[in-house]
């Protein structure tokens, strides 16, 4: 009989989502009357810009012409959308990335999980606490933890806390590590990061040799001028860290799938040896094995995503969610309940009311007024007695939403 890979049954039993959306189907089938909004996943609702949806279309045609037909694309993505984004995301801000240092992928999420294959499993790894499920749950798979506490943390990982008390900022790790997953703006707390503190990181990491996992898959919901979107607006960032962002939050793409992830050449590992690898080459040679590429059609519309008006409507998309976070935000700090986040990024973290545990709150909520949110310590122990909600969704839910928790709360 096979082996199977003994790690994944150090998980938690289910998926956070999953898990939601279990309970969630359970009290509708008891409830079929009840008209549940759900505040949890952060899954966008509101349709693709025309602009988009126009550059798909064109595609579409293209590939039903023999003249203009395309089979495989390259591994590392088409030219034309890479150059996009070096341009617009990096350039434009002063960054030194070129397009030869973007790959284009399916999600954000599987990159970051992906990610792993071209690191070896004695690095020691840090991340935030509370953190996206995804970055502990890849290195629990791959090996790199011990079982799991009463609190849910994994032995092996370094956790740094973040908390109201601490401003959401983690301190350093007290001893040098590897790797270092950092997330801004934060999901799920919705901080963001000032300069000065992305170059107290980029900094330690040069010192120790560490390299930075940066998930940015929210930039596009900062507003404040000062607060950086890259982390290689930082200088020293090109030799110290990696960088993820997606097309899914800001352009609607959770349905049509493409993402990108930066990996400048200057960036090096060490072998068993302590001999120094290109860390660009590996990841190249990983996707070139194990991944087929995002279609051609997809590329063409995220493209269509750097037009003037795609710029212009993506624009208008981000607007809308951040207004339905103000509105979140602003009704349910009449009701006596702290919260945080909702300016920067799409998501209004809270402290739960009244000492509830996380879950027990998502058990209330979903009871008693029919809202679906996210219970914080699904995103690690540091999260407990904290609940996320999420902007994405219309806007008429979104005030009924706060309706219901004045009428709960007040």
């Amino acid at each position: 009989m096979a082996n199977i890979n003994d790690n994944f049954l150090k998980l938690k039993a289910g998926y956070l989502f999953p898990e939601i959306g279990r309970r969630v189907n359970a009290f509708c089938d008891a409830n079929a009357d009840a008209n549940v909004i759900k505040l949890g996943i952060g899954d966008v609702t509101e349709p693709l810009p025309e602009a988009i949806r126009t550059a798909m279309h064109s595609a579409i045609d293209e590939m039903g012409q023999s003249q203009t037909f395309r089979g495989y694309g390259p591994e590392q993505g088409y030219a034309f959308l890479r150059e996009a984004i070096a341009a617009n995301d990096f350039q434009s801000r002063g960054c030194d990335i070129s397009s030869e240092e973007i790959f284009i992928s399916d999600g954000s999420k599987c990159d970051t999980g992906n990610i792993l294959d071209i690191f070896g499993p004695s690095n020691t790894v840090a991340v935030q606490d509370p953190v996206y499920p995804v970055y502990v749950d890849t290195n629990v798979m791959a090996g790199r933890t011990g079982q799991a506490d009463e609190n849910g943390r994994y032995e092996g990982l370094t956790y740094l806390p973040c908390t109201a008390e601490n401003d959401f900022t983690p301190s350093l790790p007290e001893q040098p590590v590897d790797m270092i997953y950092l997330c801004y703006p934060n999901n799920p707390t919705g901080s963001v990061a000032s300069k000065e503190t992305l170059k107290m990181w980029v900094d330690y990491a040069n010192e120790h040799g560490s390299i930075i996992l940066f998930d940015a898959a929210y930039e596009a919901f900062i507003t404040d001028d000062s607060i950086p979107h890259s982390i290689y607006e930082i200088d020293g960032a090109r030799n110290c860290a990696i960088e993820f962002r997606s097309f899914s939050k800001n352009a609607g793409f959770t349905g049509t799938r493409c993402a990108l992830t930066v990996v400048p050449k200057s960036l090096k590992g060490k072998t068993a040896n302590g001999e120094e690898k290109e860390i660009h080459a590996l990841w190249n040679r990983r996707q070139s094995t194990k991944f087929n590429g995002v279609s051609y059609i997809i590329q063409r519309g995220a493209e269509a995503a750097y037009s003037d008006a795609g710029k212009e409507q993506i624009k208008t998309l981000i607007n809308f969610y951040l207004e339905n976070a103000s509105i979140l935000s602003e009704g349910l700090q009449p009701v006596g309940i702290d919260v945080f986040g909702g300016v920067n990024a799409p998501y209004i973290w809270l402290k739960t009311p009244e000492g509830m545990k996380s879950w027990e709150f998502f058990d209330h909520l979903l009871d008693k007024a029919h809202l679906v949110g996210t219970p914080g310590s699904g995103f690690g122990a540091s999260g407990e007695g904290y609940f996320r909600l999420s902007a994405f969704n219309s806007r008429a839910n979104v005030e009924e939403a706060v309706q219901r928790l004045k009428s709960l709360m007040g």
